[in-house]
């Protein structure tokens, strides 16, 4: 058979999304990380707006110059150091895109977000993944001695929800000057802090956000790039003409222009994100501190020397966290969450597995609403009881 594409396209593995429910299927969905509150109504407003009074007929204006005008204003950035773009995805494509081929090294440490993967294969760049370590601290000494053309941090990370301080992230871009670092906050405005700051002091340094997450716009596909004019003016280069709609600049507008609603959601989901990781701990799962809007569980290590002894007093004395985790590990013996997401979808919630070894012993849960969370934990208490 003819190929009909380059022999790396042919073999590539697809980016693989969390699975969607079907037109009236009654699911809860927990497991690709929507906000579980609505956008602003001033976003309807701002579409209703546009629908009436934009000739849908002609081109968008193709780098988006009202959206952009509106976050330099929000994020006190001059216009020539911002980019929109189709969600962060297609930022993340264009980045790929202009700094990689089979030449190029990329970096990021791992596991993290699996697009990357999919991104750096299409541009056969040779790509360096440093392990992170049990406690999901930034293994910078690694990504240092990579050296890579391009070193990619998602932050918070994902799926660990984990953040890494903005000193960390400093200490990386300086070490890896004059070579491109990118910083991917898809999730920060769940953080107490943001790298937003440092695009100024690092001409290597690229931020990105979307709106997918806090302003709850996962529909609408709205990315932003933040970064030196000479890196924006490179990434306009292989930029698609004509990157967003009429409607998707009139409705990200809309979003921006009422950040008290988005601000509000995001405590609502905080709140509810630390009550569920203190639940998930008492059962017994092994919970990172989320700065996202997930929450990453796993089955607790296996404890040996001392820590093991103790753990085996415990047990024979009263309940604790020690005794908890050793109850987990009981129940899963295969080390792996896989039959407890399937349970848990059996009763119409749908959270993240990952079979990959680093993370089959996890579930990636999303998090909702409180009534949401509420039949959550009770399903799975049932499951791990």
């Amino acid at each position: 058979m003819v190929s009909l594409f380059r022999p790396n396209i042919e073999s590539l593995e697809p980016y693989i999304p969390g699975e969607q429910p079907r037109p009236g299927q009654r699911l809860i969905k927990l497991n690709t990380n929507e906000n579980p509150y609505g956008p602003s109504p001033k976003v309807r407003a701002a579409v209703r707006r546009a629908v009436a009074n934009s000739d849908l007929r002609l081109y968008p204006p193709p780098n988006s110059g009202q959206l952009i005008a509106r976050a330099s204003r929000i994020y006190h950035l001059p216009p020539n150091m911002i980019l929109a773009g189709n969600g962060s995805d297609e930022l993340l494509a264009m980045l790929f895109r202009a700094a990689l081929d089979h030449t190029k090294r990329v970096a990021w440490a791992f596991p993290t977000y699996s697009l990357y993967d999919t991104l750096a294969a299409a541009q056969q760049a040779r790509v360096i993944r440093v392990p992170y370590p049990r406690d999901w601290t930034l293994p910078v000494p690694g990504l240092i001695k990579a050296r890579a053309n391009l070193t990619v941090i998602c932050n918070p990370n994902s799926p660990s929800a984990t953040f890494t301080p903005i000193r960390v992230l400093r200490e990386l871009a300086a070490c890896l000057q004059p070579r491109l670092v990118a910083i991917d906050e898809a999730y920060v405005d769940f953080a107490e802090s943001n790298a937003l700051g440092m695009v100024r002091d690092f001409p290597n340094l690229v931020v990105l956000r979307t709106l997918s997450k806090s302003f709850s716009m996962a529909g609408a596909r709205i990315g932003l790039a933040f970064a030196n004019p000479r890196v924006i003016r490179g990434l306009l280069t292989v930029k698609d003409s004509y990157n967003l709609s009429r409607l998707d600049i009139a409705a990200a507008c809309g979003a921006l222009d009422d950040l008290p609603w988005s601000k509000r959601n995001i405590a609502r989901i905080r709140a509810t994100r630390d009550h569920t990781i203190t639940a998930l701990r008492k059962f017994g799962f092994e919970v990172p501190d989320s700065a996202a809007n997930f929450i990453l569980m796993r089955i607790p290590a296996k404890q040996t020397g001392e820590k093991a002894k103790t753990e085996s007093v415990l047990s024979r004395a009263v309940p604790t966290r020690d005794l908890a985790a050793a109850t987990i590990r009981a129940r899963f013996r295969d080390s792996s969450m896989q039959s407890a997401a399937a349970a848990l979808r059996r009763h119409g919630v749908l959270v993240r597995f990952f079979s990959t070894p680093e993370l089959r012993d996890s579930l990636r849960i999303t998090v909702g609403t409180p009534a949401q969370m509420s039949l959550f934990l009770r399903i799975l208490g049932a499951i791990v009881g």
